[in-house]
């Protein structure tokens, strides 16, 4: 097993972070010192990921507060709004941003009427989260090992994107069970989608999982049902950027279609995911907004355009797969069918 990944690290009065966009070809630190450069980092996918945007944009909050010249409190609140607010403008989807931003501000207003006390509360409060975030992970892997198919060979699971170490404080929600079940002895193999545009399951699962020993077969996005039919799959699981309070969950564009195809292939299909990602503010997933992205993640691989020009575009980053079609949802206090999700709310 080689070193932990950990995507976001708090060192000498600055944020490092992996820069996930040159991975897997080079591996290199970016160093955050402004909530300005994190607010970039964020919308450029330096750092992407919903648990790991929220431990980034944490951070992002307490750069912006200690930027802050005033003692005086409420001069200083309304600036950190303002820098709360840049950040939200970041990244719609993932509601693990808007919940650590909320958990910053929250401190910001109850840590009394001295500034600087307010900003070492702050900087106390991002490093708490980054810390439970991790722990969060284990628990998330270690619950759903419990509820993967129970066969008498070793399994082979299919994820899609990365959910893994690079997206979370370490470790990873859907990586985190694939991790658990390789720890285990449990796991023969994992499939990783190439997941296009950006090819995160290309880049960064697979990646991850040479890091860690796993063995792992790339395939394209399309390839997923052949494999299902084959029967090489004895479960999916992914992870998700917001779930609605019904269980609809939001994940990476192509989730929606592997849901459907295990349904018709009766395979087990699991969404790992802290309760930092359920929204039980939005009644189902119709109501989750999907960030579009830029046209050229689609037309273009590096500098070589794959389409005539004329042609139109659309992006979606995200989309919604209903909880009819999710097995279970996992999460740091057990997992559960999405039906029931307000049994376990926090």
């Amino acid at each position: 097993m080689t070193n932990p990944i950990y995507p976001v690290i708090w060192q000498d009065n600055q944020v490092l972070l992996i820069d996930q966009t040159l991975l897997p070809n080079q591996y290199r630190q970016v160093a955050i010192a402004d909530y300005q450069a994190m607010a970039k980092a964020i919308t450029t996918m330096i750092v992407r990921g919903a648990p790991a945007i929220g431990v980034a944009a944490a951070y992002g909050m307490y750069l912006g507060a200690r930027d802050i010249d005033t003692l005086e409190l409420g001069e200083f609140l309304a600036r950190l709004e303002y820098v709360a607010e840049q950040l939200r403008q970041t990244r719609p989807t993932a509601v693990n941003l808007f919940w650590a931003i909320e958990e910053m501000l929250k401190v910001s207003y109850q840590s009394g009427e001295d500034v600087n006390v307010v900003k070492q509360q702050l900087l106390v409060t991002a490093q708490t989260i980054q810390a439970q975030d991790l722990q969060t992970c284990q628990a998330i892997g270690a619950h759903g090992l419990q509820v993967l198919p129970q066969t008498p060979e070793k399994l082979t699971l299919l994820t899609h994107c990365n959910a893994g170490a690079l997206a979370t404080a370490g470790y990873g929600t859907a990586i985190g069970v694939i991790r658990s079940a390789w720890s285990a002895g449990r796991l023969e193999r994992v499939y990783a989608d190439e997941t296009r545009p950006r090819l995160q399951g290309a880049r960064l699962t697979a990646w991850e999982c040479v890091q860690e020993g796993i063995p792992v077969t790339l395939i394209s996005d399309n390839m997923a049902a052949h494999c299902m039919q084959q029967k090489r799959i004895d479960a999916v699981v992914v992870g998700a950027d917001r779930i609605a309070a019904n269980g609809d969950a939001a994940n990476k564009i192509g989730t929606y279609g592997l849901a459907v195809i295990s349904k018709m292939h009766h395979i087990p299909f699991f969404v790992a995911a802290p309760l930092s990602t359920i929204d039980f503010s939005l009644r189902d997933g119709t109501l989750i907004p999907i960030e579009e992205r830029d046209p050229q993640e689609i037309y273009q691989v590096g500098e070589t355009r794959l389409c005539p020009e004329g042609v139109d575009f659309y992006n979606p980053a995200f989309d919604v797969t209903p909880a009819e079609l999710i097995t279970a949802i996992i999460t740091e206090k057990g997992a559960v069918p999405p039906d029931q999700l307000g049994t376990i709310r926090g």
